[in-house]
């Protein structure tokens, strides 16, 4: 896939261009099915919300019933993203399933809430979220490259919090520019069931964090966590055992 800004400013058409990149294909029917959707993307108060539950299911590859959406969210290649029964997407958020190829990028499991300002990114990644995840404000979860991200039913992810697979350069060569060298594979971020992380707090691509782990707010995880572990700290470390 190419980068943001090269998709945006490249060759081509505006139209051809815009299509490519916030639909993903070349379908005039999904093309005009998405404009027709925004128009009801800051249509305020309960009629908006109304609207949007009626009209936007539609918009993605799969969304169950009684999924809401706020004011203001932000959808590219909805036909990529897959969102399950009584989903909440709050104000502001962000979904951008993202793929050169890939037909499934983003999921979103039954009765799971993103708060306002969430941002799912997937830049030729894939970003899978459980049921029952509660992910708060102004939280972002990317995955680049190959590099996927898991979270597990029942998780709570913390205001601010920064989950990110496959977001380094390589940069073994120090006569390139950093930005035209490649991003390292690091196998992605695997975070299982129950695991509850603090406000503020970074999970770095290549780590595991096992089920029922907590991570006090603002640590970095750089390093995988056992089961039912407590870790805090930069890098974070564990400082007890819950069991």
């Amino acid at each position: 896939m190419k980068k943001t800004h090269e998709a945006v400013t490249g060759k081509g058409s505006a139209f051809s261009r815009y299509r490519q990149v916030m639909i993903g294909g070349s379908s005039l029917g999904a093309l005009l099915y998405y404009e027709f959707c925004q128009l009801f993307t800051f249509f305020p108060g309960a009629l908006g919300m109304v609207l949007r539950k009626i009209f936007w299911p539609k918009m993605f590859g799969g969304c169950g019933r009684g999924t809401v959406f706020g004011v203001g969210v932000v959808v590219r290649q909805p036909k990529r993203i897959n969102l399950g029964r009584s989903v909440v997407i709050s104000e502001y958020c962000v979904l951008d399933g993202r793929h050169g190829s890939e037909r499934h990028t983003i999921r979103v499991g039954d009765q799971s809430i993103l708060s306002n300002n969430v941002m799912l990114s997937c830049k030729d990644g894939s970003i899978t979220i459980g049921s029952q995840v509660g992910i708060n404000s102004q939280t972002i979860v990317q995955s680049t490259n190959g590099n996927p991200v898991s979270i597990g039913d029942d998780c709570v992810i913390g205001q601010r919090c920064l989950i990110i697979g496959g977001g380094n350069y390589d940069i073994s060569d120090p006569e390139a520019l950093i930005r035209s060298q490649p991003i390292a594979p690091d196998g992605g971020v695997s975070i299982s069931a129950n695991v509850w992380l603090g406000a503020n707090v970074s999970v770095l691509g290549g780590v595991s964090i096992g089920a029922g782990s907590v991570a006090g707010a603002g640590a970095v995880v750089s390093r995988t966590i056992p089961p039912q572990s407590v870790c805090m700290g930069v890098p974070a470390r564990v400082v007890r055992q819950r069991s």
